[in-house]
């Protein structure tokens, strides 16, 4: 009788370290740390970006990778295999991975209509008005219209094409080998772009501006919050990516190190990326006659999509460089939602015992539908800054606070997990491991929810209406509940019982070169 077909496996750990850096490798790298290191004090913002790094970010990856190493599926079937009652944990987290991938994939559209634009310069004189009125068609308030975007829809199809392609080839051939070609592309052109802004008048102007330290700024407990909480969204952790990931590598495998190149390297291109923004803002500084502290739209889609096609059409050779940024923010996007997107599929595949390419034509056609509705209309931009806003800074944060909890304190799994990264790991980690996953980053994490989550209830959130940001801010954060406690309730396929039972976390002497045994 044939045995259940073998999971899919990364070709080794280099196929995997660049599947996980490419995941860490996003939108917000880009958009989101050099405007965030401005505003919290410059080089002084460093130091607690530094800790948070050491102290959560890469901590709460080694607690990924060895829940997903050791007990070998995605977050559902993690959790369900971690404690009773656990897998409806693993369900929230792939919520929020469906949530972020809907509107992720208009964000790729943007990006990949601007690298077009960026040949003709379309945007004009007035890319605030291009992009927001022309290209968006945005409405003069938030609300829920659905009156489609007709020219989004080209590129929106496509980049639900591209990834719908990778899903479908599956791990290896699929995702692996997207992030081989994606990722070195996206190093080699983003470097490109940073040589290029060194060398444009003030760009050491928009470097000071970035990198001269405010130390005073490291008594203020904001800037050590915003620290974590840039780490904590730039490195893909906690709502099931990186348990996904590892749950895909062979029974031998180095975790530790790893996940310490993954953290670093995460760091570094953030870095890079501060280079090339802030020396292309201190040339725009210096062709308005103004400082760069006087400039507007540092961070988010106002930078990229209007305060740079700005920055392009006042610069030499300004096409090419309007290429390089854009081609690398839907480079950037790409390796992202495909790893977001993995999420989802392998989870409906184990549920429900489906085929990847059933699962993944599901995903995929589920999400790209409601990115249509949802977000390619004339309030999209409304509706997509609340849901980001909402989902990553209440829900995941949630996510983490509850994995922490439970696997620290509820199920007392830290030993057996550090036992489980020492026993694969060159790279070994102590007891430090266990205080910095009980107590330090779920105070960090609490502090940080406590203070989100009371400035979005007294104050709201860039003045939307408080209908809609029930609807769709709290409101998406309740489907993510309801989503995973109805998932969890579905009977899943036959036999899951008994795959559990006969599981053994601690067999680490499986041939991984064996094919299907019948």
């Amino acid at each position: 009788m044939a045995k259940a077909t073998k999971r899919e496996h990364w070709s080794g750990q280099t196929g995997f370290l660049l599947a996980a850096i490419g995941s860490a490798v996003g939108l917000g790298n880009i958009w989101r740390f050099p405007g965030v290191a401005y505003e919290n004090g410059g080089g002084a913002f460093l130091i607690p970006y530094l800790v948070a790094l050491l102290t959560a970010g890469i901590p709460i990856l080694f607690l990924d990778y060895a829940l997903g190493h050791r007990y070998q599926g995605s977050a559902p079937t993690v959790f369900r295999r971690l404690f009773k009652g656990g897998e409806a944990l693993g369900w929230f987290q792939v919520a929020i991975s469906f949530v972020i991938m809907c509107y992720y994939g208009v964000i790729l559209a943007w990006a990949m209509s601007f690298t077009v634009f960026s040949v003709t310069e379309a945007w004009g004189e007035d890319p605030t008005a291009f992009f927001t009125g022309t290209y968006l068609e945005l409405a003069p308030e938030p609300g829920l219209s659905l009156d489609i975007v007709g020219h989004l829809l080209l590129p929106l199809l496509l980049a639900w094409l591209v990834v719908l392609v990778v899903m479908v080839l599956g791990v290896q051939s699929g995702v692996e080998r997207a992030n081989k070609w994606f990722l070195p592309l996206l190093v080699i052109l983003f470097a490109i772009l940073v040589v290029r802004a060194l060398f444009l008048d003030g760009a050491m102007e928009g470097l000071n501006a970035l990198f001269t330290p405010d130390f005073s700024q490291l008594t203020n407990t904001d800037v050590w919050l915003a620290a974590y909480s840039q780490i904590f969204f730039s490195l893909s952790i906690a709502f099931g990516i990186m348990i996904t990931y590892s749950s895909y590598l062979k029974r031998k495998s180095d975790l530790t190190t790893t996940g310490l190149v993954a953290g670093f390297a995460n760091s570094s291109f953030e870095i890079l990326a501060g280079i090339g923004v802030f020396a292309t803002l201190g040339f725009m500084a210096a062709q308005s006659g103004v400082g760069v502290n006087e400039l507007e739209g540092l961070t988010g889609p106002i930078l990229s999509f209007v305060t740079f096609p700005q920055i392009i059409s006042m610069m030499p050779g300004g096409p090419i460089f309007g290429v390089l940024f854009f081609g690398s923010l839907v480079l950037a996007g790409f390796t992202s939602m495909i790893s977001i997107s993995q999420v989802v599929v392998a989870a409906l595949q184990e549920k429900f015992a489906i085929g990847r390419a059933a699962a993944s034509a599901l995903v995929v056609g589920v999400c790209g539908t409601i990115s249509i509705l949802l977000f390619a209309t004339t309030t999209g931009l409304y509706t997509l800054d609340t849901v980001d806003k909402y989902i990553n800074e209440i829900g995941i944060i949630t996510s983490a606070i509850v994995m922490t909890l439970a696997v620290a304190w509820g199920v007392r799994k830290l030993p057996t997990l550090r036992t489980h990264l020492n026993r694969v790991s060159a790279f070994q980690i102590g007891v430090w491991w266990h205080w910095l996953i009980a107590v330090i980053v779920p105070v960090m994490l609490i502090v940080m929810l406590g203070s989100t989550g009371y400035s979005l209830l007294v104050d709201g959130y860039e003045g939307y209406p408080t209908w809609y940001l029930n609807l769709m801010g709290w409101g998406v954060v309740g489907f993510a509940i309801v989503f995973a406690v109805v998932f969890a309730l579905i009977p899943g396929r036959r036999g899951r019982a008994e795959e559990d039972a006969a599981f053994d976390p601690d067999d680490l002497t499986e041939d991984d070169e064996l094919e299907e045994v019948q």
